[in-house]
């Protein structure tokens, strides 16, 4: 498991009606590999606003259509629900994320 990966995880919790949703690894690489059991993760949704938070995904990605990368919405997840690999994020896409997190969580140049 990497940063960008993207997994389908079902029944992510009570409240989200689909049966599974598509999350993306957004924790850093270090805390991925250490024995920690959870991992921060972005939901991606269908719907894709344009908001600077938000990062256009699709087919190349490995998923059925355009959704995007919902940063404002992180969740921890146990790594032992991300099983069902769905595709990785292109490099150019990681940097995409990154901004959008930066954005997100009002961090400026640090």
């Amino acid at each position: 498991m990497k940063r960008g990966d993207l997994f389908r995880v079902a029944h992510p919790s009570m409240r989200d009606p689909k049966r599974s949703r598509v999350f993306v690894v957004v924790s850093r690489q270090i805390l991925i590999d250490s024995k920690f059991s959870t991992v921060i993760c972005a939901p991606v949704y269908t719907k894709y606003h344009g908001l600077s938070t938000q990062v256009l995904v699709g087919v190349e990605d490995g998923l059925k259509h355009e959704s995007g990368i919902h940063c404002d919405e992180l969740v921890s997840l146990p790594k032992s629900t991300l099983t069902d690999y769905v595709g990785s994020l292109s490099v150019m896409k990681l940097n995409d994320l990154k901004l959008a997190m930066k954005i997100a969580l009002d961090i400026g140049n640090v």
